[in-house]
């Protein structure tokens, strides 16, 4: 899920995750063999290349696979695929929005699964255009509170001073990280402000926040994170995006559950 509210940061998901680590490991590796084939193999002068590569190293994908996916992607090695990019609108029930962004090689298995995906968990596919205006593409950095050893934790207003001039708007408190939320196209100098400074950060890129939220109880949420999850599941499907905000002590309840 890769949705901002605070409920898509938390633990509660951790399990599932793992067990679903080679699937995502999968997907890291598709965005980064397209960003390669689309601004060429050298992270250095193509930005989105190299954010790919971090968020799959930060997610523990192994060195040999990211090199390998670098160069099917920039042609220097053979065995890429033809990826396309395709975005699909839809609800979960409660009314929630839902934005789905796919990478695929076949059209019709990723618009069967993504239907399939929200008809069996109670939401529906949506027209195009009838769901996107609730979100704004945006740059999203997230920077842990915690950074590791040897290192001071990061605080609200030491980050403000270092990302204000790269054009961060705003930063949002997310329990154990903070979301830095700029232009989309002032991500890179923010995420480049806060290399500069010596401060990690655990994935920089451009994303769709939603600027209007369907606040939910406890069984909205259940539902909606239902809906989401299905829909992660499929292959074609890289990011999934939602306008539902889960109140703190719903997130509680969830936590327990």
């Amino acid at each position: 899920m890769s949705g901002h509210s605070k409920w898509a940061t938390t633990k509660h998901k951790k399990a599932a995750i793992d067990a679903k680590r080679g699937k995502l490991f999968a997907k890291l590796i598709k965005n980064i063999e397209v960003a390669a084939r689309t601004g060429g193999g050298d992270p250095a002068g193509n930005p989105t290349l190299y954010d790919a590569i971090q968020k799959a190293k930060k997610s523990s994908v192994p060195n040999d696979n990211i090199d390998r996916a670098v160069k099917r992607g920039s042609g220097a090695e053979a065995g890429a695929a033809e990826y396309e990019p395709i975005t699909y609108e839809g609800y979960a029930p409660g009314g929630v929005a839902v934005l789905i962004e796919c990478l695929t090689d076949n059209r019709n298995r990723a618009a069967a699964e993504v239907r399939t995906a929200l008809s069996r968990n109670g939401g529906n596919l949506a027209d195009p255009g009838s769901v996107q205006y609730v979100f704004d593409r945006k740059g999203v950095v997230m920077v842990p509170k915690a950074q590791g050893e040897g290192k001071e934790d990061v605080s609200e207003d030491g980050l403000l001073e270092i990302v204000l001039e790269a054009g961060a708007d705003e930063i949002n408190d997310h329990g154990d990280s903070f979301q830095l939320v700029s232009e989309a196209t002032d991500f890179v100098a923010v995420r480049t402000a806060l290399q500069e400074a010596g401060v990690d950060y655990d994935s920089a890129e451009a994303s769709w926040v939603p600027n209007l939220q369907v606040p939910l109880d406890l069984d909205g949420a259940r539902k909606m994170i239902r809906v989401v999850e299905a829909l992660e599941d499929s292959d074609d499907v890289q990011n999934v995006y939602a306008n539902g905000d889960i109140p703190d002590e719903v997130l509680a309840d969830l936590d327990e559950g």
